[in-house]
């Protein structure tokens, strides 16, 4: 990749920086993010959302989350902004299309936290499913077709040539890719060391340890053996 920058300065009016072969991931990806939250908003949303400021955060059993008037500008104290947030750990088994439907499911709430009446923190009501089947993101606590609609912990999927699957084919077209992910998701996870529970049969008092301990192990203020 070639990039040719243009630097201010007090010394040179402007600098050409010739730097081949300089990665740019930053820019890579949340540049995608926002190109596709752009479009989605029009295409989905009539354009009415404000926009956000896009993070990756690992957040564990999550692939992704809204959060309401996150950031302040700096040094323009009144411009607030929402954050979307999306887990790059869950990105390895899953298609840029699928990726990107998290985002969208994002923009529902914050859709809802800005035109409709979101309620406690967390929960997905039935304004929030409604506005996700119309955009083609079916609401299921499983992920799969029959799930609950509503609830504390609800995911989506699909639906095939919904308003959202036939857009992300436009989307797709124009070139729109992700192309990096975790690659701590990808290393295959350590076997867990199993602990046992060992219980004095006199107080009650319990210890936890790995198996094979138990003829070590003994409560000296009962001085009996755990069992």
């Amino acid at each position: 990749m070639n990039l040719d920058r243009t630097v201010q300065n007090t010394d040179v009016d402007v600098v050409q920086l010739d730097l081949p072969g300089l990665l740019d991931p930053t820019n890579d990806t949340y540049g995608s993010f926002y190109v596709a939250y752009e479009f989605f908003n029009a295409a989905l949303f009539d354009g009415a959302l404000p926009g956000c400021l896009f993070t990756m955060q690992r957040r564990r059993r999550s692939r992704g989350y809204f959060s309401y008037s996150r950031f302040n500008h700096r040094r323009d104290g009144e411009e607030i902004v929402d954050e979307i947030a999306l887990n790059p750990q869950t990105f390895s088994d899953r298609s840029d299309r699928e990726i990107i439907s998290t985002a969208v499911h994002e923009m529902v709430h914050q859709w809802q936290f800005h035109f409709g009446k979101p309620s406690r923190r967390g929960y997905h009501n039935k304004e929030w499913a409604a506005k996700m089947v119309e955009v083609g993101l079916i609401p299921s606590h499983t992920g799969e077709p029959g799930g609950k609609q509503t609830g504390q912990a609800v995911t989506h999927y699909i639906e095939r040539g919904g308003s959202y699957d036939t857009k992300w084919r436009e989307l797709e077209a124009t070139g729109v890719r992700l192309d990096y992910e975790d690659r701590e998701a990808l290393r295959p996870e350590k076997p867990r060391k199993e602990k046992y529970c060992y219980i004095c049969p006199r107080c009650g008092l319990h210890m936890w340890g790995k198996s094979g301990v138990i003829d070590l192990l003994i409560h000296g203020g009962c001085s009996e053996r755990m069992l």
